[in-house]
């Protein structure tokens, strides 16, 4: 039951860094365009780990902590949130919201490389392989022309770097640091502190402080998003599996994040995704680390590689199969009718019409096939994503 409990909490948490915290880029781009940006993150921060504190001790927590665990959450809140956060927010001013969550999603490289210098640790050559796909992916989308905002954009990209690397080396010192044993209050210390550092920023750099009855409505809405999703629930969710789970794997969220905050930007603030987007964030998702976990006993754990197929509806009918890719046949890969939804010999067209109005929507001639294919027959966790695209390469729905 407790083994049971625990597999619960690590899918919610993982659930929370994955999705939730890719909204968060979206929330600060809003609230960035009105508020000075090292203020914005102060009163998020400072806000969320003084309720954080307050509802551990409506909890019958103690907030008692030693020295050295203070100290080691003063140095985890700079590094993650007062540098590793709040210059995230200053540079969402000279980029684009999902360009800034597409550069961060190479920071498990980082990670791997600060692992392999600091602590010894040997990379697995797959895992090269798949940072190595993420850059590529990275590299689509920041070639287009759209995707940088402003001419400053070169600046607030350099300084992102410098935020992932001080995120990377954070996550590696808080995996083995004297930390707080409660999350609850491990991630309230960190917030308070990061905030505070954060204001005496702003201060130093002269911004000048704005009322929150001055701001407009959907700056309000973000900050209240912002400090009881992404900063209570997420980062005590990320706190909690850097002791649960290994930083690499913590890390896989900025893989996710990116995707969450393209299509959030689409949504919400009607940002153009190409075809090269699409194709892009396909390949940044194409290596994914999955840990797959036998029930007993623990020599049984083992890590395997997931792999996606990207390619246009029109084309799967043409496909000729092959030992490489088996079309409803045995292959090295496979792709079969039954795992996406249809049957054999149903006509796809009018499988996919079907289904478009079934949701309100007009079918659009262009469509693309995102989806996990057997390997050797077999299939992990099947995954398929459907995208439809207009003429202009626009996407239209997923």
């Amino acid at each position: 039951m407790g083994k049971s409990s625990n597999s619960a909490l690590v899918i919610l948490a993982f659930f929370a860094i994955y999705v939730i915290w890719g909204s968060t880029y979206l929330l600060n781009k809003i609230a960035v365009m009105e508020l000075p940006p090292f203020m914005l993150a102060s009163c998020r921060f400072t806000t969320a780990g003084l309720l954080i504190c307050a509802l551990a001790r409506s909890m019958g927590i103690s907030l008692k902590i030693t020295k050295r665990q203070l100290w080691n959450t003063i140095i985890a809140g700079i590094l993650f949130l007062s540098f590793g956060n709040g210059v995230v927010v200053w540079a969402l001013r000279y980029v684009d919201s999902g360009f800034a969550a597409l550069e961060i999603s190479a920071q498990p490289l980082i990670i791997l490389l600060l692992m392999r210098f600091l602590q010894g640790k040997k990379i697995k050559p797959m895992s090269l392989v798949g940072v190595g796909l993420g850059v590529i992916g990275i590299y689509l989308l920041v070639s287009q022309k759209q995707i940088i905002a402003q001419e400053s954009s070169i600046i607030g990209m350099i300084m992102i770097f410098f935020c992932m690397l001080s995120w990377a080396y954070s996550s590696l010192f808080v995996s083995k640091a004297d930390l707080p044993n409660n999350y609850f209050v491990n991630t309230g210390y960190q917030m308070f502190t990061g905030g505070i550092i954060l204001a005496l920023m702003s201060l130093g750099f002269g911004e000048e402080w704005i009322s929150p009855m001055e701001w407009s409505g959907k700056v309000q809405l973000s900050m209240v998003l912002l400090i009881v999703f992404g900063s209570i629930v997420a980062f005590t969710s990320f706190n909690y599996l850097l002791k649960a789970v290994s930083p690499e794997k913590v890390a896989t969220s900025t893989y996710v994040n990116p995707i969450v905050a393209l299509l959030l930007g689409w949504y919400f603030l009607d940002e153009q995704i190409t075809f090269q987007s699409i194709m892009a964030a396909a390949i940044n998702i194409l290596k994914t680390r999955v840990y797959h976990k036998r029930h007993f006993p623990k020599v049984n754990a083992f890590t395997y590689s997931t792999y996606y197929l990207s390619m246009p509806v029109n084309l799967i009918g043409k496909i000729k199969s092959s030992f490489k890719l088996g079309i409803n046949k045995p292959g090295l890969m496979g792709f079969y009718n039954k795992d996406h939804g249809y049957r054999n010999g149903e006509n796809l067209d009018a499988w996919l019409d079907d289904q478009y109005k079934k949701i309100g929507r007009k079918p659009e001639q262009n469509n693309i096939l995102i989806t996990m294919p057997r390997i050797l027959g077999y299939v992990f966790n099947p995954v398929s994503f459907w995208l439809s695209i207009d003429d202009q390469n626009n996407l239209k729905s997923v």
